[in-house]
């Protein structure tokens, strides 16, 4: 028996359309994602780690959730419950598929050249893409949360929606947008 996600979301039906993150999207079953730490003992060790706990570690920053991981890891939890709720899709497609779309596949980065600085365009690392893309899907939750009373689990939702939609309402989509765009002005 395979187990599933929270004992509700099937792993199986579950696939990564681009090629470059396949290595790096986990979405080895388990049923609940707590990894305890064991990734950090090999390079590359955080590819290991299923999706949904690196999604439910990016809102363990310092302030009110700094360390609070079961609180996180529930938080995702609900707003995967109300993906499913509102699509009828499995949440964790929802999730992939918002990881795809909001990582960037270009950036900039600083080269100095006889006390000239230049910024030049570069392709960006499959583990990179994966982080900035979760990074960015919770900022765009956070950012959606201050202005309103709702919970942070209906914002995470909702931009996990829309960055599988690939929607421009979307922080993250946005985002990976005005970095491509400032990589191919520096071409």
């Amino acid at each position: 028996m395979i187990p599933k996600l929270f004992e509700k979301w099937d792993f199986a039906d579950v696939s990564v359309n681009d090629p470059g993150l396949k290595r790096h999207i986990c979405l080895r079953p388990r049923i609940y994602p707590y990894s305890g730490g064991r990734h950090e003992a090999k390079a590359f060790g955080k590819s290991d780690v299923l999706i949904v706990e690196r999604l439910a570690n990016m809102f363990m920053r310092p302030g009110s959730n700094g360390g609070k991981k079961a609180h996180a890891i529930s938080m995702v939890r609900h707003s995967l419950e109300i993906i499913h709720a509102r699509t009828g899709k499995n949440p964790l497609q929802v999730l992939v598929s918002a990881v795809e779309n909001a990582s960037p596949r270009e950036e900039t980065t600083r080269v100095a050249y006889g006390g000239i600085v230049y910024r030049v365009s570069v392709d960006v690392a499959p583990v990179r893409r994966v982080d900035l893309a979760l990074r960015f899907i919770a900022e765009g939750a956070r950012s959606r949360n201050k202005k309103s009373a709702r919970p942070l689990e209906e914002s995470l939702a909702e931009e996990l929606m829309a960055a599988a939609q690939g929607d421009s309402k979307s922080h993250a989509v946005s985002k990976r947008d005005e970095i491509e765009r400032i990589a191919l002005a520096s071409r």
